[in-house]
């Protein structure tokens, strides 16, 4: 599961064009925590999730949302 919602979050910065500096920026969160966050390596709270979704646009749904064809 955090491997799923590292890629989302990576998939939906890199569409908005940012980087995980801006991200960090945005979110109040650190560089270090984003870049942790989209290698898996960091266990999400929901309220993370839902700021961070909130700061990229998206619904929460978006970050734990598995690709198509993929369990």
């Amino acid at each position: 599961m955090r491997k799923l919602v590292g890629r989302n979050v990576r998939q939906v910065r890199q569409e908005k064009g940012l980087t995980q500096e801006q991200l960090a920026e945005l979110s109040g969160f650190s560089q270090q925590y984003i870049s942790g966050l989209e290698q898996g390596r960091r266990n999400p709270t929901v309220v993370t999730l839902y700021e961070l979704a909130t700061v990229l646009g998206v619904s929460h749904m978006e970050l734990i949302r598995p690709f198509e064809g993929e369990e």
